[in-house]
C-alpha cells in the first residue's frame, strides 16, 4: 500500500530560470533557440508539440521553400540542418527528418527543450515580461519560465494574446500603406490552413473506398486549377479557413479539411478522366494537423510593406533576407473556382529589417517567423519556411547580444551594437545582401599562400557565388591553402566554408515513388576529406583535425595555439573531382562548430541501475503465454 498517495494525485510545478525563452519550435523557433544557445544565453523553448519542425516536422510535412535565384538559398542554420539530413536520410523519411530536428535541439549545450508544452499566460513587470507560465501535457506539470528576452515564434502570437503587445490580424486597405496588390476596404480575412497528402506507388493496383463523410468530387468542374496529376504535388491548395478566424475556428477548420482531402483521392482514384493512372498509388499518409499560413501579425518599430519588399528591402538595420514572390492565396481556398493563389514578383534577395522582429511596446520581446512585424501582402512573401529560419537566427543571436550587454531590443538596433549583430551573423554564414563579412585583423596581418585560383576571394567577404561572379578558390586535392606571420600569432580558431552548392534546395519529399530516378545525398561539391595543420614557432607541421567525413557548409574549428602558420590541406570532396571553398580564415576569437555527444553504451547505463531494482518479479511466476504465436 502506497503510504501517501496524495503526492501522485497533485499537479506537479516546476520554475525554471534562463537568459532567453523561445516559444514555438517550428524552424524559425528552433533556428532562434539554437542561435542563442550557440551564442552564450541559457535558453529554454517551449513546444506544444511532440516533434520539433512546426510546418516542415512529420506532422504537417510541407516543403522549406525560401529565395528563388540560383545562389540565393538560405544558408546558416538551416543548411546545417538540411546537411545532417541529407547525410543521415537519403531516402527522405520523416521519422528519419523528426530526429534530425530532435538530436539538434535535444543536444545542443546550453539549450533546455519542454515539448508538448503549451504557453497559456504571462507575467509582466511594466511594458516587461518577467516569465510565462506553461503546460506540460505528457507531465501534467505547471512551468514558469524566468527569462530576461522572450521570443515568440509560436506562428499564432501567442504573447500577443496573453501580454499587451501590439497585433494585426487580416487584410490591410490599399490606401494605408499605399500598397497597390491590396483592395479598397481593409477586412479581417486571411490565408488559409492545408492539410496534406502524399502519395506512395506499388507494383499493384491500389483501390479506394472513401468514407461516407468526405465530400463528393466528380468532374474536373469541382477542382479547377488545383489538379496536377498524382505524382509530384504536395497538396498545398487543399485549403480552407480563411474565411475564419484560423485560430479560434481551428479544429471545425481541420474537420472540414478532412472532408476535402479524403474526396480529392477519392476523385483522383475514382472519378478523374486520368484515373488509370493513379491505379497503382496508394494513399501513404494523410495529416492529422494542418499548417497554418496566417493569423496575428506582431507590431514593431517597422512594418514591413509590399512596397519595401518591391523597392529591395535596402535598410541599414537588415538582419534578414527573403526572396519569395508575394504569394497571396485567395482566402475562400478551394471553395474559390478561380487560380488558388496570385503570385505577384518580388525582387530576390530583398532585405528585412531588424526593426521588424521586436514588439514595438513590450520591451524584452523578439519574434520570429510568420508573426514578424509585415502587412499582409509583404506576409505573402516573408511566410515561407526558409525566411523564417533566417529570422530566428537573427533574433536568437540578438537576444543572446542584449543579455550579454544588458541591452534592450531596441537599444541594439543601431550604432556599433547593430554592427555587432550583423557581423556575428555572416560570421554564422546568414548571409546579409549588400553587406560584406568583416574579415578577422589576424587574418588580414597574414601572408596568404596556395595554388590553385582565387586565393584572394578566401578573404573577399562574400561566402557565396553571385550572377556572373566567382566567390570560392578552386583547386586540386592535395593544394594547400597557408597562413604565415612574420612573427608568432594567438590563433583562437579557423573558420571555413564550403561549397555545399546552394543551388540545391535539399527539401523533403512530397510523394514517393515506386522507384526513384535518384536518391538525395551530400552535395557532390562538399568538401569530405581535410585536414588542418599548424607550425609552431621553429617547429614541424602538427595536423590539428582530420576529418573524414565532413557534413558542414561552415566550419569553426578551435585552435587555441601559439603558431607561426597554420593551412588547411583538401583531400577529396563528396564527388566531384576540383574543390571549392569560399573561406578559410584564421580567427582572434575561440569558437567550435556544433557537435554531437557521442551515446554511452546500453550496458554501462544498466550498471548505474541499483541491483534490487533488477531483481526478478516476487510471488508466483505464471505461464508464458505465447505458445500460440509461436505456433
Amino acid at each position: 500500500m502506497i503510504s501517501d498517495p496524495s503526492r501522485f494525485e497533485r499537479l506537479h510545478r516546476q520554475t525554471v530560470e534562463v537568459d532567453v525563452c523561445v516559444v514555438g519550435g517550428g524552424i524559425a523557433g528552433m533556428c532562434a533557440a539554437l542561435a542563442s544557445a550557440r551564442s552564450g544565453a541559457r535558453t529554454a523553448i517551449v513546444h506544444d508539440r511532440p516533434v520539433f519542425g512546426g510546418n516542415a516536422s512529420s506532422e504537417v510535412r510541407m516543403w522549406i521553400c525560401g529565395a528563388g535565384g540560383t545562389h540565393n538559398k538560405e544558408a546558416g542554420i538551416l543548411e546545417e540542418i538540411q546537411l545532417e539530413n541529407q547525410h543521415r536520410n537519403p531516402t527522405g523519411n520523416y521519422t528519419v527528418w523528426d530526429g534530425v530536428l530532435y538530436g539538434r535541439m535535444h543536444y545542443t549545450p546550453g539549450l533546455t527543450t519542454f515539448l508538448n508544452t503549451s504557453c497559456t499566460g504571462a507575467r509582466m513587470e511594466g511594458d516587461r515580461i518577467v516569465a510565462i507560465e506553461a503546460w506540460q501535457l505528457t507531465s501534467q506539470t505547471w512551468l514558469t519560465i524566468h527569462a530576461k528576452r522572450f521570443i515568440d515564434a509560436s506562428g499564432d502570437s501567442i504573447l500577443a494574446a496573453v501580454t499587451p503587445a501590439q497585433f494585426r490580424m487580416g487584410r490591410e486597405a490599399s490606401h494605408e500603406f499605399g500598397e497597390s496588390i491590396q483592395g479598397p476596404e481593409a477586412d479581417s480575412k486571411v490565408m488559409g490552413n492545408s492539410l496534406l497528402l502524399q502519395l506512395r506507388r506499388t507494383d499493384e493496383e491500389q483501390p479506394f473506398i472513401a468514407p461516407p463523410w468526405a465530400y463528393k468530387f466528380e468532374t474536373a468542374d469541382d477542382l479547377p486549377h488545383r489538379i496536377r496529376g498524382v505524382n509530384g504535388t504536395n497538396f498545398w491548395w487543399l485549403e480552407v479557413g480563411g474565411l475564419q478566424d484560423t485560430i479560434r475556428e481551428a479544429e471545425p477548420i481541420r474537420d472540414e479539411l478532412y472532408r476535402v482531402a479524403y474526396g480529392v483521392w477519392d476523385y483522383i482514384k475514382n472519378y478523374a478522366s486520368e484515373r488509370s493512372k493513379a491505379e497503382n498509388w496508394a494513399l501513404e499518409w494523410v495529416g492529422a494537423l494542418p499548417g497554418k499560413r496566417e493569423s496575428r501579425r506582431m507590431v514593431g518599430d517597422h512594418i514591413l510593406t509590399a512596397n519595401d519588399i518591391r523597392a529591395g528591402g535596402e535598410f541599414d538595420d537588415i538582419v534578414a533576407y527573403g526572396g519569395w514572390s508575394m504569394d497571396d492565396h485567395h482566402p475562400a481556398g478551394i471553395y474559390y473556382p478561380g487560380k488558388p493563389t496570385i503570385f505577384h514578383a518580388a525582387p530576390s534577395p530583398y532585405g528585412i529589417p531588424y526593426r521588424c522582429l521586436y514588439s514595438r511596446n513590450v520591451s524584452n520581446l523578439y519574434f520570429a517567423g510568420r508573426n514578424i512585424s509585415v502587412t499582409h501582402a509583404a506576409l505573402s512573401s516573408t511566410r515561407v519556411m526558409a525566411t523564417c529560419a533566417l529570422l530566428g537566427q537573427a533574433v536568437g543571436t540578438a537576444a543572446a547580444l542584449g543579455v550579454r550587454h544588458n541591452v534592450s531590443p531596441r537599444g541594439l538596433g543601431s550604432g556599433e551594437r547593430l554592427r555587432e549583430l550583423q557581423a556575428a551573423l555572416m560570421d554564422d554564414d546568414s548571409w546579409l545582401p549588400g553587406l560584406l563579412r568583416p574579415i578577422d585583423p589576424l587574418a588580414k596581418a597574414a601572408t596568404v599562400q596556395g595554388g590553385g585560383e582565387g586565393v584572394e576571394r578566401l578573404l573577399d567577404g562574400l561566402d557565396r557565388d553571385r550572377e556572373d561572379e566567382d566567390h570560392a578558390w578552386k583547386g586540386e586535392p592535395g593544394c594547400p591553402l597557408e597562413y604565415r606571420w612574420e612573427r608568432p600569432v594567438e590563433v583562437g580558431s579557423v573558420r571555413m566554408v564550403f561549397d555545399s552548392n546552394l543551388q540545391l534546395h535539399k527539401r523533403m519529399p512530397c510523394s514517393y515513388p515506386h522507384r526513384p530516378a535518384g536518391r538525395s545525398a551530400m552535395p557532390p561539391s562538399l568538401l569530405k576529406e581535410y585536414r588542418v595543420e599548424v607550425q609552431r614557432p621553429g617547429g614541424g607541421w602538427e595536423t590539428v583535425v582530420r576529418e573524414s567525413e565532413n557534413r558542414f557548409r561552415l566550419v569553426h574549428l578551435p585552435i587555441r595555439q601559439e603558431v607561426q602558420a597554420v593551412r588547411l590541406v583538401p583531400e577529396a570532396t563528396w564527388g566531384e573531382s576540383d574543390i571549392r571553398i569560399f573561406a578559410f580564415e584564421p580567427q582572434q576569437q575561440v569558437k567550435a562548430s556544433a557537435t554531437y555527444p557521442e551515446g554511452p553504451r546500453f550496458s554501462d547505463v544498466r550498471a548505474l541501475i541499483p541491483a534490487a531494482d533488477l531483481e526478478p518479479p516476487k510471488g508466483e511466476i505464471g505461464e508464458e503465454q505465447t505458445s500460440h504465436l509461436r505456433a
